[in-house]
């Protein structure tokens, strides 16, 4: 059965007629609908065996990626249908003004699971770790006795890679497989919303007993916006909505499941977005740079055990950093000194009305050499510090279209005062220092649209970042390196190439637009080219190692074996713990004449990662250049057990034989070398033209 779509008997009709013949005289829309009712209602009339009443209630985390508030149904969005959300928020609390302060995925969720502001939880830029000294959700609720799970649908969340920490707590913490092939990004970058559901509900199937915490991440909504049918049929003209809608289907089959399993009703819910979508205001076609409503206000619906104050709406201004201190005042659990939200239950179980001051914050133009943004909204209105910076009355101007900035104005100085204050309490002002990432998992973050850690330009990381050029000035830029990242991931390399020329137009100098497009000319084999391109990188940014490995790579594909080594060992002196820098430099050196060098080269690679069978390899063949075959025979006969299929492994095997005169054991493995390749010559074919 295809995701989106339900099956239903063809009796189960009002008149007892067929679901499909009432279904093909109604609109699309209306179909959808249907669809979502029936899903709804089905689930609540099952029978199951009644579970006994738990004293620690069953709290269910579900957070939708990229989800403007004003694109929801139940928050009066009309062109949308959202039944599963405007169901919950009929059954529980509907926030109306909730605010995150980070427009960024990883930024966003550690603050929901902290109840942190990124100032406070550190992870503003992607895989930095989260400090241990900073307790998450889950590992306070396991303490309670809790079975804590967690379902991610993009890799943005992968704890193994992008987002360190964000795991502990859980039990279990549904990473993405390492080592895929595939190049579609389903599974290998993102899963679809009902994937993440039915991970969800199967470990639910085997974990039934006591309390549970489970987090189910929906990431649907972010660009590229690909709804699956018939969604990408309703919405059309509407992707991104055709996504949100998707993803509200998703979460109603979550919610069907619950109530089947008689789950729901005494269940504490959560539904928040993580963060917004620019949609082209402010010339932002996405988000992460700015800090306007249109990517920091997000929906927020939480249900009670019960049903308590079912259908309420709270118009006060609240934040993403209340939800843990809820949680916990919930349970009656002592809340960590640390955290900068405060608890929910007045708002929740009376009626409290006063507006929760709201910061924001984002370090993401850093990746292109602008400033970093903070703001702050309070009391009607919103202070954004930048090179430029911005006042807006939002109860005049809710679109925050005419900056009433003025530095003597008192509101500003008011905002400024606070914004002061809060920063007192954290460290001074400094980029993140991620953590080391492979060229794999900076191509996994490409293919989600953002710039990746080996990107980033470590000149920016300067004093006084008030004096790096103000995103306002950059966003056009901005927006045509984003959506060359999504071309180059669909293959698109003209579409790639045509944006990122724009940008040069616009920036000649722009050293994001250079390195993006040497890497574009380097994976299309154009040496030459690529390194022109690299080679100008450098010179913007010549403490970039980013740009002089990829320079070394290009110089190596012209044949400037020379250059290329001086490139990255230049590389290597600003970054020494680069693994493909050491496996390239390697490899030079023995193109070079000098195994002993390469040797090095190799043995500091596997320092870094010692499972690299590529790097394992490479030592191989430098101990042979080396005349050294009693340790090559070794190296190999062990790398024959972790690659047993690999024919390179056995053909540099039968060499290290030959140089310790084993002459039959050279021809077996020669024999083996053969064979390998014939089979896989054979799988080849088949692949080409598998009707053969």
């Amino acid at each position: 059965m295809g995701e989106g779509f339900l099956i239903v008997p063809s009796n189960a009709g009002p008149t007892g007629g067929s679901v499909t013949e009432l279904c093909d005289s109604l609109s699309p829309v209306k179909r959808a609908c249907i669809v979502a009712f029936v899903l709804f209602t089905v689930a609540g009339s099952r029978s199951q065996v009644n579970q006994p009443k738990k004293i620690q209630p069953d709290m269910f985390l579900v957070t939708i990626d990229t989800l403007r508030a004003d694109h929801v149904h139940c928050y009066g969005y009309s062109q949308i249908s959202t039944p599963a959300l405007d169901s919950l928020a009929n059954d529980g609390i509907r926030f109306d003004r909730a605010f995150t302060p980070s427009p960024l995925t990883n930024t966003s969720h550690t603050t929901i699971l902290t109840g942190l502001l990124p100032s406070a939880h550190g992870v503003t830029d992607f895989a930095v770790p989260l400090a241990t000294a900073h307790a998450t959700w889950a590992e306070l609720l396991r303490k309670q006795g809790y079975q804590t799970a967690a379902f991610i649908g993009a890799i943005i969340l992968d704890s193994k890679t992008l987002a360190p920490g964000l795991d502990r707590g859980f039990d279990f913490y549904d990473n993405f497989p390492q080592h895929i092939q595939s190049m579609s990004r389903w599974g290998r970058v993102e899963r679809r919303g009902m994937e993440v559901v039915r991970h969800a509900e199967g470990w639910l199937d085997t974990h039934r007993a006591g309390a549970h915490f489970v987090w189910v991440h929906l990431y649907d909504p972010h660009d590229p916006y690909e709804p699956p049918p018939p969604y990408s049929h309703i919405y059309k003209d509407r992707l991104y909505d055709g996504e949100i809608a998707y993803a509200d289907f998703a979460l109603g089959h979550f919610v069907a499941y619950l109530k089947q399993q008689h789950w729901y009703d005494e269940a504490l819910i959560i539904a928040v977005g993580d963060h917004g979508e620019g949609l082209g205001q402010h010339q932002e076609e996405t988000h992460g740079i700015f800090l306007y409503d249109s990517t920091l206000h997000v929906p927020l619906i939480v249900k009670l055990p019960g049903q308590g104050k079912a259908g309420k709406n709270v118009a006060a201004q609240v934040r993403t950093t209340d939800l843990l201190p809820t949680v916990l005042d919930w349970l009656g659990i002592a809340a960590p000194a640390e955290l900068n939200g405060q608890s929910l239950r007045a708002y929740l179980v009376v009626n409290e009305v006063a507006d929760r001051t709201s910061f924001g914050e984002t370090d993401y133009p850093l990746r292109f050499g602008w400033a970093p943004l903070r703001s702050v909204r309070e009391g009607g209105f919103k202070f954004i510090e930048a090179p430029r910076p911005e006042l807006y009355d939002l109860r005049a101007d809710p679109l925050e279209a005419h900056n009433k900035y003025a530095p003597w104005d008192p509101t500003v100085q008011r905002l400024r005062a606070s914004m002061a204050e809060l920063r007192a309490k954290f460290r001074p002002y400094q980029l993140s220092s991620p953590a080391a990432v492979g060229k794999g998992t900076t191509d996994e973050l490409r293919a989600l649209g953002y710039l990746g850690p080996p990107d980033a330009l470590s000149s920016t990381n300067v004093p006084e970042p008030s004096l790096l050029p103000d995103p306002k000035d950059k966003i056009q830029e901005q927006n045509l390196l984003h959506a060359a990242m999504l071309a180059s991931e669909n293959n698109l390399v003209n579409d790639a190439r045509s944006a990122l020329n724009k940008v040069l137009e616009m920036d000649p100098e722009s050293p994001t637009a250079l390195l993006q497009l040497g890497q574009l000319e380097l994976d299309s084999g154009n040496g030459q080219k690529a390194a022109y391109y690299l080679r100008k990188a450098c010179e913007v940014r010549p403490d970039d190692a980013a740009a002089d490995f990829y320079y070394a790579a290009a110089l190596n594909l012209t044949g400037d074996l020379a250059s290329a080594r001086d490139a990255l060992e230049g590389s290597l002196q600003l970054q020494p713990s680069q693994f493909p820098a050491r496996l390239l430099l390697g490899q030079i050196f023995l193109k070079l004449g000098n195994p002993k060098a390469a040797e090095d080269q190799f043995q500091a690679a596997l320092l870094l990662e010692p499972r690299n069978a590529e790097a394992q390899l490479e030592l191989a063949k430098a101990l042979i250049a080396s005349r050294e075959f009693s340790d090559a025979e070794m190296q190999l006969r062990s790398l024959s057990k972790i690659q047993p299929k690999n024919p390179d492994v056995y053909e540099w095997l039968s060499k290290a034989y030959s140089g310790l005169g084993k002459k039959q054991d050279e021809e077996r493995a020669q024999q083996r070398a053969r064979e390998l390749k014939a089979k896989a010559g054979k799988r080849a074919t088949r692949t080409r033209n598998p009707g053969k």
